[in-house]
């Protein structure tokens, strides 16, 4: 990807009128366009003005497919952050929506290690409240451990995986009651047998055996991680289960991954000329979702041999409604990253990239 410069400015009132037809058309400009144009057309995102009819129109799009996506008046970095950054419930129910296995940990009722912790690998669906739902063998370890002790608690612990780094990755323990489904009395067996039919591909081999059932994890809590050094918080059940998953969830990883591996240059660009950061040593993209990305930043820092690691959030101007439009809105970011590092102007008073909302969400935590 290569930016083109800017040929032509239009009026702010024409950019808001095709805008308008753009939201509604499905059409996502791209970033060969001017951004003059563009963010003429883009200011009027909810994080600067939340009485623009048409920002909310895209807020209300993004809602449809999302869930509800909060607004609020810029006084400061706390109303930006809530408008460019997922709300904790919707990162955890994101985090055990995507991740269809993880570790599930009972109190071992077997002789020599009663009680101690007893980790075991399991797949699991989502039911339509969050609720993890298991396909346990009787004779498993983790099932005797749950039919000896059928009021304890256990917790189930997923983490996003492929494309992830360690620690870097978002993670979330799921905490609570695992209790046996009656086929006869769940009204949600049926949705439940499909989802993990679809899953898992061998759930259709075993699913009818009497030595198989469906189990569900009822939380009590819930705790989410977003990676290391960055953010880790209780998250209320009710919460957590009004929570809608991120749209780019399932395909965050592979852009990701692409961000990283195929535009280095952009993003040595934006580091330098949006974020401030100077003697980069390595930047690299570590979060995407329908409100923005999080980028980390690693520089040399005031002592020798001393490296400082910062982590920030780079916000799109209208929430995205799909990966195409995620891709045309980092472009976007990037383009005006270039256009400021290569002295465009825009013929008014802002310059390229003052009006990109960005935010310092970790500072020095990971050097």
């Amino acid at each position: 990807f290569h930016p083109k410069p800017p040929t032509m400015k239009f009026s702010a009132a024409i950019v808001t009128i095709l805008s308008a037809a753009s939201v509604a058309s499905g059409f996502v400009a791209t970033p060969r366009q001017s951004t003059a144009s563009l963010a003429a057309s883009q200011r009027i995102a909810p994080t600067y003005n939340n009485d623009n009819a048409l920002g909310a129109t895209a807020v209300a799009a993004s809602a449809t497919v999302n869930g509800e996506t909060e607004t609020a008046q810029p006084n400061g970095e706390g109303a930006i952050e809530e408008t460019i950054r997922l709300q904790v419930n919707e990162k955890a129910r994101t985090v055990l929506s995507v991740s269809t296995s993880g570790t599930l940990c009972t109190k071992s009722s077997h002789d020599g290690i009663e009680g101690s912790p007893f980790g075991s690998f399991v797949d699991y669906v989502l039911d339509d409240e969050g609720c993890p739902v298991l396909l346990m063998n009787e004779m498993s370890m983790h099932t005797v451990n749950v039919r000896d002790d059928p009021d304890g608690m256990v917790t189930l612990f997923a983490q996003l995986g492929r494309g992830s780094e360690g620690q870097d990755s978002s993670r979330c323990s799921i905490t609570g009651k695992l209790e046996k489904i009656n086929d006869d009395e769940a009204q949600d067996i049926d949705a439940i047998r499909m989802r993990y039919s679809i899953t898992h591909s061998y759930a259709d081999q075993v699913m009818d055996s009497p030595r198989f059932a469906f189990y569900r994890l009822n939380p009590a809590r819930v705790h989410f991680v977003g990676g290391f050094g960055v953010l880790a918080k209780w998250v209320p059940v009710d919460e957590y289960k009004e929570a809608t998953p991120d749209i780019l969830a399932k395909e965050a990883s592979d852009i990701i991954s692409r961000l990283n591996r195929d535009h280095a240059e952009d993003l040595a660009l934006t580091a330098e000329h949006l974020l401030d950061s100077q003697d980069v040593e390595r930047i690299r993209v570590t979060a995407v979702d329908r409100l923005g990305i999080d980028i980390r930043v690693t520089k040399k820092g005031p002592r020798a041999n001393k490296l400082v690691t910062d982590e920030f959030r780079i916000g799109v101007r209208i929430p995205v409604i799909s990966v195409e439009d995620a891709k045309s809105e980092i472009l976007k970011i990037f383009q005006e990253a270039w256009e400021k590092a290569n002295g465009y102007d825009w013929g008014d008073d802002e310059e390229p990239g003052s009006t990109v909302p960005i935010m310092k969400i970790a500072a020095d935590a990971l050097g």
